[in-house]
């Protein structure tokens, strides 16, 4: 299991790498955005974690261009640009999560675990998981809806598969801040919301009937409606 760091302050870096193989990870560092996209797209990575102002190619450029380039490795970008602009700037470019700068090493893994379990909570499957035309498989990872195929970044993925899972069940912003992100959920943050919209475009924009809904004041639900 690998992960790679993409960040030019050295010393960043090395604290990074550090505490990544204490906890048994093997690590690659790229001290630029376009050695980063470089080696990101001829390895396999459980995860990338990039800064947003890179030498050569800016995290957010690289985030785009991998995305482009059918990576659906998760992305976590770390960045002393902390406003709520600046991280759906960053969810939009194709980014998984968002850590400001400066942070503690234990919220980092927290961050790395979310992005890269198994997730224990939603389970696997051999079986495809359906409602109406749209089809998830847990194993390929693959989605598709009236026999086209949707790309998903990793957390659009374990979000619509847990989703998926609690069909016709509203589920919290809470809930889904626990399960998903692994963390206690902020009221302050609109993360949870940026996601549902990046997933509703993508799995409900361009199909009918709507299959994914907000319910005002208590949550989310994937359900077919009467």
């Amino acid at each position: 299991m690998r992960i790679l760091i993409i960040e030019d302050e050295v010393k960043t870096v090395q604290s990074i790498k550090q505490g990544l193989e204490e906890h048994q990870w093997d690590v690659d560092v790229a001290y630029d955005g376009t050695m980063g996209f470089q080696l990101a797209t001829r390895s396999s990575y459980a995860l990338i974690i990039t800064d947003i102002i890179l030498p050569g190619m800016n995290g957010l450029e690289l985030c785009q261009k991998l995305r482009e380039a059918n990576i659906t490795t998760p992305i976590l970008m770390l960045t002393a640009l902390g406003t709520t602009e600046d991280k759906v700037v960053g969810l939009d470019a194709g980014a998984d999560d968002y850590l400001i700068k400066p942070f503690e090493f234990r919220e980092l893994m927290a961050r790395v675990r979310a992005l890269t379990r198994r997730n224990n909570s939603v389970g696997q499957s051999a079986n495809l998981l359906k409602i109406a035309d749209l089809e998830l498989n847990p194993d390929t990872k693959q989605v598709v809806r009236a026999g086209k195929e949707i790309l998903l970044t990793a957390k659009e993925f374990q979000l619509l598969e847990y989703f998926l899972r609690h069909q016709g069940r509203v589920i919290s912003k809470v809930e889904l801040a626990e399960k998903l992100w692994d963390l206690t959920f902020d009221t302050g943050t609109n993360v949870i919301e940026v996601y549902i919209n990046f997933l509703r475009k993508k799995i409900d924009k361009d199909f009918d009937p709507k299959l994914l809904h907000t319910q005002i004041g208590m949550g989310y639900v994937v359900k077919l409606l009467s």
